[in-house]
């Protein structure tokens, strides 16, 4: 990993501290062995980083390719460990680098609505993480995030001082599939994830996946 991964992780508590506290739980669920595929809640910019410091672990994540036309985001960002993705489809690119990433052992981290929640709430998810976990075979460890949509008031925050959480639930095993990953298995275990990463969360921030899963 970059030297910029390592800095990223202690400079990111850093920027946060005066705006917010900081809270972790569910440490005791990373499995100290084998690369994971994290799935998670996306509410603000600040998430990957901010996930990516909470785990005891090496990762990498997923991220928008507009952070990468510009040389100075594409430097800090790339180095950090994002991979570039095209929102609004399946980027094969993106999951073929994901997929080797993880075959080397480092950990990957998915936000799997494609982009940043307007309202807080879960929205609909793309199947790229379903898709990479049929595909690889690796445990799906679920997380959520919350409190990082109030970064947005920063002035706000620096008086206020809200809470972030981090809440790592219990890894799970996908069930292999035979042959050809078809839609309605990629769609069956992406809800499971999705409901998984809700049970995670307060009620007023599970969105459309509001029923009853399984942390």
């Amino acid at each position: 990993m970059h030297w910029v991964y390592y800095f990223g992780r202690v400079l990111i508590r850093i920027m946060i501290f005066p705006f917010a506290s900081w809270e972790v739980k569910g440490r005791e669920n990373v499995p100290a062995q084998g690369p994971l595929l994290i799935v998670c809640n996306h509410l603000h910019l600040a998430d990957p980083p901010v996930v990516a410091a909470s785990l005891p672990i090496k990762c990498v994540f997923m991220a928008k390719e507009e952070l990468f036309r510009d040389g100075w985001s594409r430097f800090w960002v790339g180095n950090f460990g994002a991979i570039p993705v095209s929102r609004g489809g399946v980027d094969i690119e993106a999951i073929r680098q994901a997929e080797n990433w993880l075959k080397k052992g480092v950990s990957l981290i998915i936000f799997p609505e494609g982009g940043r929640s307007p309202t807080a709430r879960i929205q609909p998810a793309f199947s790229g993480a379903a898709l990479i976990a049929l595909r690889t075979g690796v445990p799906v460890l679920p997380v959520s995030i919350t409190g990082t949509e109030k970064l947005k008031k920063l002035r706000w925050c620096f008086f206020h001082h809200p809470k972030i959480t981090v809440n790592i639930g219990r890894p799970f095993q996908p069930q292999p599939t035979g042959g050809k990953l078809v839609r309605e298995q990629r769609k069956e275990l992406m809800n499971d994830i999705m409901g998984k990463i809700a049970a995670l969360l307060p009620p007023e921030y599970r969105g459309v996946y509001g029923g009853e899963g399984n942390a």
